[in-house]
């Protein structure tokens, strides 16, 4: 190892340890990364290769164990990743179903369009084999709100229509068939009729998830309205109870964040158990005296956390605020001083291990580049600006608070721009001036509401919680509603997001001069963020849907599409509507047959029952025809058809101009032969290539060049 590299690396001595997640995440990273899936003789190769690493790293030259230590690392975050994705395997529904439907309820929640939806295990389906069940459903159910007397651990049955969980809505999009994987949901659907509750025991199990929804319950009816559904969020992490103007008016706000119990609420939960047990503890002298009334404090909230953490549903960041106040907790015990780095490295180091998938959540990266960079942040200015930092005086608290929201609102606001397509312009105002009221009302208040309710006293507790949660969300109303509250933004381009984490890591957890290196690494993915080049046509994987990019914004086929269609304007970095893009120029016609024009190339989606009759119409005017329907026989020479076989093969579809016609990407090339992906399929995935389509019309079908390259299955 070349001297120089060595010195770095010595110089490092004693704060390495907060790579060692670093390094996990590289090869989780690299796993979700791989086209297929990796084999027996692969896994065991990398294996090898770890080991090898590791003895390096334990037995080697001085200078060069730090890296000998960081590859083995890298090698146990890809097997580990291996390991979680074989054991979640689960059955997942090979073809849509529609008839009854038994299981047991084990989520009570709301989709995306506020309706209320179910998640049920110990699922039973008619006429399906054992084999093929899947391990849980999901049914979006019709109505406002659930039947009465669902809850989790109540058996049911419904009449409902279930298929197997959709791939990414374009090339690179979020892949909802690799969350389902990991979350063991092998199907989801609908019920246009309520579920029956079936005759039995009582709940069965979920005893905790069943209180969740009690509590939740019972303070969203004690308070009322949005602002009962934020109590119960803060309380359960159940923003069912959340109209959806409330929600998007907190994300506007940059305080979807106090939703989601993470950091905040498990410090502030804890903190107030503790510091209540320990200083009323030390009023009464005989105790005092005699007992360790600081670790009994300690003890007593640690059992709080739990408690908590297990309420709440045992999320990404809550799981993580947790592990880390644990660690703070057991330094109380052992009466030693917590090192903060320390603790978020172990706590991420122990969330990879157990769910590698965690990685490529937003949450978990949200909650962990806001943690690491305000105790980063809050560091250099100590060591920077001593006898400034902290503020002391009658403004510290304001002052502490503006440069939390603000430290914390810029490490975020990549992963909230990359994931959601905006971010918040004023979030700093509306933290100032909603966050005072959480950490001195409303948490604290759940705390005294939860030791009255047993008494029947919480009346005037959750009046007050009321007031505070009105206040909250009037600020998220007012802030939302000034002009340019939102900026958006494109999604990045595969690879750029994890570029700047990098870049960011190093720059928080590196020590010395070097750590600035990490600059121009964040420079080089703002800068590949800014060219980045969304695709001139979408095709949906049902052929229904199609968006082709104009100076307005994206233009949609039709006013349809759902979370198809919002997602594509999200990653576009749109906030308009799905009625406002399908009301854009660019196309024209009637619904079942809408023109459009590519470049130079003119062309039509047809759509209905009479779509596969309508094509020989549409090739006599359009060199390209996206046909909503199978296509049963050859097209007429020259006509280009993407049909609903060929993006069965390939997934939803993305156009780009190129010197030679149209560069053609499909989602399934991106998504790769993985377990997700080939999941339901009662036949091998062959992944297609695609050729380039091209702008004029040939002697011969074009249809036959793509059905070569998407190589039939």
């Amino acid at each position: 190892m070349p001297p120089v590299l060595q010195g770095l690396l010595a110089r490092q001595r004693g704060h390495l340890f907060p790579w060692v997640p670093v390094c996990l995440a590289l090869g989780i990273g690299g796993y979700f990364a791989l086209p297929v899936e990796p084999g027996a003789m692969a896994l065991a190769a990398t294996a090898l290769a770890g080991l090898g690493a590791l003895a390096l790293g334990l037995r080697g030259p001085e200078g060069g164990r730090p890296l000998g230590l960081a590859a083995a690392l890298v090698a146990l975050g890809l097997l580990a990743a291996a390991l979680r994705t074989a054991s979640v395997a689960a059955p997942v529904l090979p073809f849509p179903y529609y008839g009854p439907i038994e299981g047991r309820v084990v989520l009570v929640d709301r989709s995306g369009a506020d309706k209320p939806r179910i998640t049920l295990d110990r699922v039973r389906l008619e006429r399906v084999a054992e084999a093929d069940l899947p391990r849980r459903v999901r049914l979006t159910l019709a109505g406002a709100t659930a039947p009465p007397g669902v809850e989790p651990g109540r058996l049911v049955r419904l009449t409902g229509f279930l298929g197997p969980p959709q791939g990414p809505a374009e090339p690179g999009g979020f892949d909802f068939q690799r969350h389902a994987w990991f979350t063991g949901l092998g199907a989801i659907g609908y019920a246009r009729a309520p579920p029956e509750l079936l005759p039995g025991p009582p709940p069965q199990g979920l005893a905790m998830d069943r209180l969740r929804q009690h509590i939740a319950d019972g303070l969203r009816a004690r308070i009322g309205g949005d602002a009962g559904g934020f109590v119960a969020a803060i309380a359960t992490n159940d923003v069912s109870g959340l109209s959806p103007a409330a929600l998007a008016a907190l994300r506007v706000a940059n305080l979807a964040h106090v939703l989601s119990i993470s950091g905040l609420h498990m410090a502030l939960v804890t903190g107030f158990v503790f510091a209540l047990l320990r200083y009323g503890l030390a009023l009464v002298p005989p105790v005092a005296l005699r007992l360790p009334v600081k670790k009994i404090a300690a003890v007593v909230a640690l059992a709080v956390a739990a408690f908590y953490l297990r309420l709440s549903g045992m999320e990404v960041a809550t799981t993580r605020s947790f592990l880390m106040i644990s660690v703070v907790l057991g330094a109380v015990l052992l009466d030693r001083r917590a090192i903060s780095l320390r603790s978020v490295a172990m706590s991420a180091t122990l969330i990879l291990l157990v769910t590698p998938e965690a990685l490529v959540q937003a949450s978990f990266q949200m909650s962990y580049a806001a943690t690491v960079a305000l105790i980063a942040g809050f560091g250099a200015a100590v060591r920077l600006w001593p006898g400034v930092w902290p503020p002391r005086g009658l403004a510290a608290p304001v002052l502490g608070l503006a440069a939390a929201s603000l430290v914390a609102g810029l490490a975020t606001a990549p992963f909230g721009l990359a994931y959601f397509g905006r971010m918040s312009s004023f979030g700093l105002l509306a933290n100032l001036l909603a966050m005072p009221v959480m950490d001195l009302l409303l948490m604290p208040g759940l705390v005294m509401a939860a030791l009255l309710a047993p008494l029947g006293l919480a009346g005037p507790v959750l009046w007050l919680l009321g007031l505070g949660a009105r206040w909250v969300l009037a600020v998220a109303g007012w802030v939302a509603a000034l002009p340019g509250a939102s900026v958006h933004l494109a999604a990045p381009p595969a690879g750029t997001l994890g570029l700047l984490a990098l870049g960011f890591l190093w720059l928080a957890i590196w020590q010395g001069r070097g750590r600035l290196a990490g600059l121009p690494v964040m420079a080089l993915a703002a800068l590949l963020w800014a060219l980045a080049d969304r695709p001139a046509l979408l095709i949906a994987d049902t052929g229904g849907l199609v968006g082709l990019a104009t100076p307005q914004g994206r233009a949609l086929s039709k006013p349809v599409g759902g979370f198809l269609a919002h997602a594509w304007l999200q990653a576009d970095g749109d906030p308009a509507g799905v009625d406002a893009a399908a009301a854009r120029p660019g196309f024209s016609g009637p619904r079942t047959a809408r023109r459009f024009t590519l470049g130079a190339t003119a062309g039509v989606v047809l759509t209905g029952k009479g779509a596969a009759a309508a094509l020989p119409a549409a090739c006599a005017e359009a060199g390209l025809v996206v046909l909503a329907a199978r296509l049963a026989v050859p097209p007429p020479p020259g006509c280009r058809v993407i049909d609903t076989r060929l993006l069965r093969r390939t997934g939803a579809l993305a156009l780009w101009p190129a010197a030679d016609g149209f560069r053609v990407v499909a989602t399934r090339a991106v998504q790769g032969d993985r377990p997700w992906s080939r999941a339901g399929l009662r036949y091998p995935l062959r992944v297609p290539r695609l050729p380039p389509l091209p702008a004029a019309p040939d002697a011969g079908a074009q249809i036959a060049q793509l059905d070569r390259g998407a190589a039939d299955q």
